[in-house]
């Protein structure tokens, strides 16, 4: 792994780590504190209706006490308590119930058909003798007893908590209760809820989360995008610095060759020629196919080293201009009878950088190269044009085209094609190229911005 990933790794795995710790904890305390709020709660519920059951009771008490106060223990003082008693409700399986001591239901609202019947020895759905524990515990004055019983608005068997007490003198049972299956209805949903508030907690945290490793991933983005950029400005500074340097070595080579070792094999030529001239009669036979041999190897590299000297660094690039030299250019290595060649050129923009005109005058020698080498052309055309949008220079020929994806692509091919791209890059240029079966066209391009940056600067 490079360094920036590991840094980047080190930045976020703290943060994820101790995230995820942080929610752990949370989830613990959230867990515990909702399990003693669960408690709190039931232990209330079940305070808060034993409170309710014994007002309940106590409000039964109440309506009966007026008739059972009168000492009378006649049938009829019984039947007016027990029909006030039967008149008394509270909600949909909210009543009050009646029974004798012996286990005789006196009275039941919700389920009339259990009036007069002896359920001493009945037992609930969990096998317990339910009448007679609530008769006892009258017998003892009063309590609660937990059973199970249906429920009128279900006609299930449900959990039931009821509160009983007795009138002695009379041998009656009077007691209320309420299903309990609906407190732990409560209680569900109050778990549920706190669940849901614990599951919002976790997604807060893994969104915070996710939030602070999306920042962290794009600060490191924008901070290795920045740095890519500079970098990028530092090859390029770097690349130009490098493309002068060998254009000043070239130039000084090319003045070398010019001033120095041209001026010489002229001398030479001058001196053998002298030779030829005053050589005696007696020894002309001898001598003279010799020197005139000499001479002409003589020509050969001073036309060689002049030829070197103007592809190192022609002058007319710098005494005549760019439009000059690129005809100049193209004339010398079209040669005559293979390749035609021909050019169209507008005045070129006043004040043209030396960068600019080389770098120019670089890609059509390179682009006139491999139309020499490889295109197999007949005609070349060469155009120079100059607007406000900029200088374009463009190089057609009729040859045999390449597949340019492929070339370009290629890790030993397209060197050349390359190098004119990173050469106008350096200046702010761009180089288009189309290429097919009945030619190629490369198209250089220097935008008026670059020109006049390029202006200012030399």
């Amino acid at each position: 792994m490079k360094l920036r990933g590991k840094l980047l790794l080190i930045a976020i795995m703290p943060l994820v780590v101790s995230m995820v710790l942080i929610a752990y904890v949370l989830r613990q305390q959230q867990y515990e504190l909702a399990a003693r709020q669960q408690e709190l709660m039931q232990r209330w519920t079940a305070a808060n209706t034993r409170d309710e059951l014994r007002h309940y009771v106590a409000m039964a008490l109440s309506t009966v006490s007026p008739y059972y106060n009168t000492g009378r223990d006649d049938a009829e003082i019984r039947r007016i308590a027990m029909r006030q008693l039967a008149d008394l409700s509270y909600g949909a399986d909210g009543y009050f119930f009646l029974y004798s001591y012996d286990g005789t239901v006196l009275m039941h609202p919700r389920q009339p058909e259990l009036q007069g019947r002896m359920l001493m020895d009945m037992r609930d759905a969990q096998g317990q003798p339910a009448i007679r524990m609530m008769i006892d515990k009258a017998r003892a004055g009063g309590g609660f007893v937990e059973y199970t019983w249906s429920k009128p608005s279900t006609r299930q068997q449900s959990p039931k908590l009821a509160y009983v007490t007795g009138l002695d003198r009379w041998g009656w049972m009077i007691g209320t209760g309420v299903y309990t299956d609906e407190l732990a209805g409560v209680i569900a949903q109050l778990d549920r809820q706190i669940v849901a508030n614990v599951d919002t907690t976790m997604r807060w945290i893994m969104l915070s989360a996710l939030a602070s490793v999306a920042i962290i991933f794009v600060s490191f983005l924008l901070i290795s995008f920045n740095e890519l950029r500079a970098a990028d400005a530092k090859l390029t500074l770097l690349m130009r610095k490098l493309v002068q340097s060998q254009e000043e070595e070239r130039a000084w080579l090319s003045r070398e060759l010019h001033d120095g070792t041209s001026q010489t094999l002229v001398s030479v030529k001058l001196l053998t020629e002298a030779a030829l001239e005053r050589l005696p009669a007696q020894d002309a036979g001898k001598l003279q196919p010799v020197l005139r041999r000499a001479l002409e190897r003589i020509n050969l590299a001073l036309g060689a080293v002049r030829g070197i000297s103007h592809r190192l660094r022609p002058a007319e690039l710098d005494t005549l201009g760019l439009t000059t030299a690129l005809r100049q250019l193209g004339e010398e290595m079209c040669e005559p009878g293979r390749t035609g060649f021909s050019m169209q050129a507008c005045d070129e923009p006043a004040g043209l950088s030396d960068e600019i005109k080389t770098t120019l005058f670089r890609v059509s020698q390179e682009a006139l190269t491999n139309v020499i080498r490889h295109a197999s052309a007949s005609q070349v055309r060469m155009a120079l044009d100059a607007d406000a949008k900029g200088l374009r220079l463009r190089i057609e020929d009729n040859g045999q085209g390449f597949d340019s994806e492929a070339v370009t692509q290629h890790p030993r091919r397209g060197i050349g094609l390359r190098n004119m791209r990173e050469r106008l890059s350096s200046i702010g240029g761009s180089l288009r190229l189309d290429s097919g079966p009945t030619g190629t066209v490369i198209t250089a391009e220097v935008p008026p911005e670059a020109i006049a940056r390029f202006a200012k600067a030399a």
